[in-house]
């Protein structure tokens, strides 16, 4: 089994929690200012709150790129000529009448009615009999039973449920984090 080092597996996390809290007390500085400056009364001064200074970053070196290479313009490409075909004869309009009429078509030979074909005869069956079936004993007329009466029940009335008193707010589902407003 591998073994870890300390320092692989607590550098991380010392480090995500030290973000954490630099994240937190930037906003509570931030709304702690906000809140000092809007709700001290007119007459007395505004204390005094530390900031921390604006970082100015030196200037970033200006970085030329070379020249790109000048490419020659780009030629038309010579496309090979298609050779011309000869022009298709035109075909005449076509109408029924005039086509039924050309002797120049050749004429089908007329087909004479098929023979029907004959179905081999299938031999008769023998009539067997027919089976009997024999008649069940009739059974005689026996007197349905009396049930006993249930007693008649008085009928339910409609149950009441509890409400909620106007005053209970319901439940928001949205979490705390959505309602704080930064200046």
């Amino acid at each position: 089994m591998a073994t870890l080092r300390f320092s692989t597996l607590v550098f991380p996390v010392i480090l995500s929690v030290f973000m954490l809290m630099n994240f937190d007390l930037s906003i509570m500085t931030v709304n702690a200012r906000y809140l000092l400056e809007t709700s001290l009364p007119e007459g007395l001064p505004k204390p005094e709150i530390p900031s921390l200074p604006n970082l100015e970053l030196p200037p970033l070196p200006k970085v030329e790129l070379p020249p790109l290479p000048h490419l020659p313009p780009l030629e038309k490409p010579k496309l090979p000529e298609l050779p011309k075909f000869p022009e298709l004869p035109k075909l005449p309009n076509l109408d029924h009448s005039k086509i039924s009429k050309d002797s120049s078509l050749p004429k089908l030979s007329e087909v004479s009615e098929l023979p029907k074909p004959e179905l081999p005869k299938l031999p008769e069956l023998p009539n067997f009999p027919k089976p009997e079936v024999p008649k069940l004993p009739e059974l005689p007329n026996v007197p349905k039973p009396e049930l006993p009466k249930l007693p008649e029940l008085p009928p339910l009335s409609k149950p009441v449920l509890p409400s909620l008193p106007k005053d209970i707010p319901f439940p928001s589902f949205n979490s705390p984090h959505a309602t704080r407003t930064n200046p």
